[in-house]
């Protein structure tokens, strides 16, 4: 039985598959992994494009469309390896990609999940926004990565090669191990999309499991290859995702203040998307607050578990510190400018 299963969730893909598969096959040794495509009733001519081209890739079809989250948990569930790759279908692999992070997760057990270090495709000396060299999570729930503040990507010049402990790794290529991923509930499917893997690896962190960067293995992402940056649905989703990962993570003691918080600053972003003409990212920031509220209705059972659950209260690898406030009034827009001890 191999070792790994790398799975690519696909919709409507067939032009990321046509240009990036290739090098995945090639870069990715057969003798250890599986590579699997999982489609979500792509209505584009994915499938044929598969079943003609590559007749290596093992394809798990569904009849709907899942979403992200849940398209895979239900491809996860039908795969039997030790380890699982989530992988985007706009991820550009480089030789010997798979082989740092499995061997370093062979030889720390307490590691759960990892990812590489994820620069941009159209500027291999720039990081990725989605992942960067590990993501981190301030107090407030508000994520940046090593490499990325806000919007702001830094230049890779090996500052941020070394392997450590991150809140977060990127959905965009999550290695984990796969009894982790089933044990500690797998992605929340009624996140449909974003920011479900910064709310699995919370409950990783909770719950006494690692996660972290290997830079030895290096990707390059496309980035918004399914929903762009401007898409207003994506604004809705990651101001809804985030209010509820809150609620399902946040101890009570300080659920109350962030949330209070987050009020004043989630419709203070809306105001100021409505000054730059965002009128639509505007509404879909307030709809997705509101959605949020009725959402959370539906988490409570996961937040009790949750709590029950937790191994420890502080979590060494969120920032202590507002990542707004470091940004906006002390200008560090460098997260090696930030006060923050390694782990």
């Amino acid at each position: 039985m191999k070792k790994t299963a790398v799975i690519i969730l696909n919709w409507n893909g067939k032009s990321f598959l046509q240009k990036y598969l290739p090098k995945l096959i090639e870069y990715t040794p057969e003798v250890d992994a599986d590579i699997y495509v999982a489609d979500n009733a792509s209505t584009d001519d994915s499938v044929d494009f598969l079943k003609q081209n590559f007749q290596t890739v093992k394809l798990i079809e569904f009849k709907k469309n899942y979403g992200f989250a849940e398209g895979y948990n239900l491809a996860i569930a039908k795969v039997d390896t030790e380890y699982v790759v989530l992988l985007n279908s706009d991820v550009e692999v480089t030789a010997g990609w798979l082989k740092s992070p499995i061997d370093y997760m062979d030889e720390n057990p307490l590691v759960a999940a990892c990812q590489p270090k994820i620069l941009q495709i159209n500027n291999h000396n720039l990081f990725e926004f989605a992942g960067a060299s590990g993501g981190y999570i301030d107090i407030l729930g508000y994520p940046f990565c090593r490499g990325r503040i806000l919007s702001d990507m830094e230049s890779d010049n090996g500052q941020y090669n070394d392997v450590r402990r991150v809140f977060w790794a990127s959905g965009a290529c999550l290695i984990i191990r796969r009894n982790d991923f089933q044990e500690y509930g797998g992605l929340d499917a009624l996140f449909f999309a974003h920011q479900e893997e910064i709310d699995l690896c919370w409950r990783l962190n909770a719950r006494g499991r690692i996660v972290a960067v290997v830079p030895q293995s290096v990707v390059y992402h496309v980035g918004g290859g399914t929903l762009s940056a401007e898409n207003p649905h994506k604004t809705y989703l990651n101001f809804r995702n985030n209010l509820c990962m809150l609620y399902k993570n946040v101890p009570i003691l300080s659920l109350w203040w962030v949330w209070i918080i987050r009020f004043f600053l989630d419709y203070l972003a809306a105001i100021i998307m409505l000054f730059q003409g965002k009128k639509k990212d505007a509404s879909a920031a307030i709809k997705g607050r509101l959605a949020s509220y009725s959402m959370c209705c539906s988490l409570r059972e996961k937040r009790r578990e949750n709590m029950q659950k937790y191994i420890t209260k502080r979590i060494p690898v969120i920032f202590k510190g507002s990542i707004l406030f470091s940004y906006y009034v002390l200008g560090k827009n460098k997260f090696s400018q930030l006060l923050f001890s390694k782990s």
